[in-house]
Order: structure tokens, then C-alpha cells, then sequence
């Protein structure tokens, strides 16, 4: 029972079959020549080795056998059609192994992250400049707020490069896609980000100059409350913005209606602006803008509640 084997197409053939089944048939040779007879059936296992040929063989064998060499050698090219599956399931297996095994899943989203983050960097640099240049002084902050003019046009590209992300680790095209959102969201955004950043200008102001307005203590801390109110609905507007075509009054409306329907995610991102205002307290602006990236992947992921919301109830 030996059997012969072919390593390159993975076909395998009972010798010892194929003989059995031809010297059944009684080596008649209604099938043609001697090559069909009873002598054969050892030959046509060697002419196996071809998937093609063995094909051809078991059908040959077919013709010239009546009876159990017929059903022998088709039992053959039953065999080599088995192998035939065998190889096609293995190289359909390979295909969706690549590129997705362990590696290139922790590769792929530490490159989107670093080329997002460069994207960032560059694309708020002529905020940045100024913004570490001046000194911490009450006086400068409505500067410091008109110098983030260029932050919100990048933050809402990064936000459209990380949520778009596909799945396909081996389709990695992350500048693109961030120039892709920034173009595409550059006029919505500042739409958005230009009122913004005027009330901010206008809170920064009266909080710098409180004691020779002769400003009372509570109304410092409505001031306040306002602000963090305003920045709390504003992210909400540049993450709707950014992933979804609204008109900005539908945009701002939409803002204000899930700071009090999606409450977790309200408290998600007030958390997250804490942790930026620790970052630039404790260190500076370039710090908090070189892991801004960072903190747009956390803004995006406490804010996915919100996303599907939207999605669900909002879009077509």
C-alpha cells in the first residue's frame, strides 16, 4: 500500500488502489491502446503527478474499466479533486493571514498615531510659535486664545484621520486622509471655532483685568463656569462637524442638545480637558502639542456614544 505523493500541488494517490481497480476490470482494452489496460494501472498513479494528466487518467480508466476498476481509478481523481480543495482552502487561508497577524496589528495604529501627530504639529505650528513665545501673564490671554486660531481646523483633520481608520491594517494612507478632512472640514470648523474662541477672548479678558473693574468674586466664578460650558459644547460641535455634514445651526443645536443627553460623555471630556490643562501647567504649549494626538484618540473615544447617536437618529 504504498502511495505516491506529489509535494507541489498537494495531490496524493493510492498506488496500490489504482492497480487493484485496473487488474479488476480484467485489463480489457475497450479503452483505447495498452496504456488503458490492466498493465497500467500502476502508470496511471505515476501520471498522477500532473493534476491535469490525473484527471485524464481517471477518466480514461473510467472508459476502458467496466466495473470496479471504472469506480477505482474515478475514486483516484476523487483523491486528486480532494487534494486540489486541500490547497485551495490553504492558500485562501494565507490570504487573510497577511497582513493581519499579531504584528501588524500593533504596528499599523502606532503609524497612523505617529503620522497624525506629526500632521498635527505641523499644521498648528504658526499657533504654537507665538503661543510659547509669550509670557504667562493675565494681559496676554486673549493673545494666547487668538493664537489658537489654527487649532481647530487640525484638531478636526486629526479626528477625521483616526476615525476613519479602517480596518484593513495593510491599507495604511493616514496622510491623506488627515489633508482629506482638513480640506473638506476647514470652512464648518471655523465656522464653529471663530465664535468660540471670540467668547473666550471676551472671558479672558474680564478674568485678566478683575480687580480694576472692581469685578465681584461670583461673578469670576459664573465666568468661569461659562467658559468651561462653552468649551465643553464646542468640542462636542467639532467632533459633529468634523464627522458629519450638518448646517452650523443644526451643528450647534445638536452640541447643546447632548451635553445633557449623553452625560457621560460630557464628563469624559471634562476630564480630558483637565488633563490638558495639568500637561500645560506643568510643563508647556509644545508639550501638550507634541502627544496632542493623544488626546484627540481619547476625545474620540469618550465622545462614541455621541457619534452613534448621531448616526443612528440624525443621518439618512
Amino acid at each position: 500500500m504504498s502511495a505516491v505523493s506529489e509535494h507541489g500541488g498537494g495531490t496524493r494517490l493510492a498506488r496500490s488502489t489504482a492497480a487493484e481497480g485496473s487488474v479488476a476490470s480484467g485489463g480489457a482494452a475497450r479503452g483505447g491502446s495498452g496504456r488503458g489496460g490492466s498493465v497500467n494501472g500502476v502508470g496511471v498513479g505515476v501520471r498522477v503527478r500532473g493534476v491535469g494528466s490525473a484527471v485524464g487518467g481517471g477518466s480514461g480508466g473510467s472508459a476502458s474499466g467496466v466495473g470496479g476498476g471504472g469506480s477505482a481509478v474515478g475514486g483516484g481523481g476523487s483523491a486528486v479533486g480532494g487534494g486540489g480543495s486541500a490547497v485551495g482552502v490553504r492558500g485562501g487561508a494565507a490570504d487573510r493571514l497577511f497582513g493581519e497577524g499579531p504584528l501588524a496589528r500593533l504596528t499599523a495604529p502606532i503609524y497612523t498615531f505617529l503620522i497624525t501627530d506629526l500632521l498635527l504639529l505641523l499644521a498648528t505650528l504658526p499657533a504654537l510659535v507665538p503661543l510659547v513665545a509669550l509670557d504667562r501673564d493675565a494681559s496676554n490671554a486673549p493673545l494666547a486664545v487668538a493664537c489658537a486660531l489654527p487649532v481647530g481646523p487640525a484638531l478636526s483633520a486629526a479626528f477625521y484621520a483616526l476615525r476613519r481608520r479602517g480596518r484593513d491594517f495593510t491599507d495604511l494612507h493616514p496622510a491623506a486622509t488627515f489633508w482629506r478632512g482638513y480640506r473638506m472640514n476647514f470652512g464648518g470648523v471655523l465656522r464653529v471655532w471663530v465664535p468660540w474662541l471670540a467668547g473666550m477672548a471676551l472671558i479672558a479678558e474680564s478674568l485678566s483685568h478683575t480687580e480694576a473693574a472692581s469685578v465681584p468674586g461670583w461673578w469670576r466664578v459664573v465666568l468661569v463656569v461659562v467658559a468651561v460650558v462653552a468649551t465643553l459644547w464646542m468640542l462636542n460641535a467639532l467632533m459633529i462637524t468634523s464627522l458629519f455634514a450638518f448646517r452650523p445651526i443644526d451643528v450647534a443645536r445638536l452640541a447643546a442638545y447632548f451635553l445633557g443627553r449623553t452625560r457621560l460623555v460630557t464628563v469624559g471630556n471634562l476630564g480630558v480637558l483637565i488633563a490638558a490643562a495639568l500637561v500645560v501647567v506643568t510643563s508647556s504649549e509644545a508639550v501638550l502639542a507634541l502627544v496632542a494626538v493623544l488626546f484627540a484618540a481619547l476625545l474620540l473615544r469618550t465622545c462614541a456614544p455621541m457619534i452613534d447617536q448621531v448616526e443612528r437618529d440624525f443621518t439618512a
